[in-house]
Order: C-alpha cells, then sequence, then structure tokens
C-alpha cells in the first residue's frame, strides 16, 4: 500500500506548481503603441526565462516568464528605456537572464577563446604547410 502511495504523491506533485492565479495583464497582451509594443518585444528576445532556461521570456509559457513579460511592457508603457530596465533585471536576477554578452571581466575567457582557438589553428595549418613543402 505504501509503494502506491508514494507513486500516487509524486504523480499529484506536478499538479500543484502552477498557480491558480490568472496570468498578468501585459503577460500576453500586446501595448497598444506600436513603437513601444517594439521595443518591449526586442527586450524580452534578449531576456532568458528563469524556469525554462532555453527561451527567451517572449517564447516561454511559464508563468514567471507571463510575469516578466508583464514588467518589461509596464515598464516601456511608462516611458523607461530598455537598457533601463534591463540593468534593472540584471542587477536583481544577474547577469545570466541576459541573453546580450557582458563585458565583465569574468566573460572574457569566452570573448578570448574563439580567437585563441582561431590562431592555434593557423598556426598548426601553416606548420603543416611548411612540413609538406619541404622546409
Amino acid at each position: 500500500m505504501r509503494p502506491v502511495v508514494a507513486l500516487l504523491a509524486l504523480v499529484a506533485i506536478p499538479t500543484f506548481a502552477d498557480s491558480n492565479l490568472p496570468p498578468a495583464y501585459w503577460a500576453n497582451r500586446q501595448l497598444p503603441d506600436a513603437s513601444q509594443e517594439a521595443k518591449a518585444q526586442a527586450l524580452m528576445e534578449e531576456l532568458r526565462c528563469l524556469v525554462c532556461q532555453g527561451q527567451s521570456i517572449a517564447d516561454s509559457d511559464a508563468e514567471l516568464a507571463g510575469d516578466m513579460r508583464d514588467l518589461v511592457r509596464r515598464r516601456i508603457a511608462e516611458g523607461e528605456t530598455p537598457a533601463h530596465i534591463r540593468a534593472w533585471l540584471i542587477q536583481r536576477y544577474g547577469s545570466w537572464v541576459s541573453y546580450r554578452p557582458t563585458a565583465e571581466a569574468a566573460a572574457w575567457p569566452l570573448w578570448l577563446a574563439p580567437v585563441a582557438l582561431l590562431i592555434v589553428g593557423l598556426l598548426l595549418v601553416s606548420r603543416r604547410i611548411m612540413l609538406r613543402s619541404g622546409r
């Protein structure tokens, strides 16, 4: 009997994962001003969903992503710049929330690695060519 109860409890857990609250007002609605909506959409494409992690908040169906879309649209409608909203979200959630690379010192290896690999590749190719030509 205990294994059956444990199995039923595990199956029921995902049922309670989402809240029963309605989505935020601007989560799935567009702003009436087309230029503001374009700014909001561009920003939402740059922000990572904190739940899905592989999708932007524009593409995610997660409840938190809907709340973040609502926040972005409300702040854009109030006149805030996308850069200010993005900076606020990065301050709150860390630079990981943004798909746009940062200029932080911790990210330098990510920028330098492709250049270093290209240089190493060119050196190997040039060495191979020299060995074949008999120099």
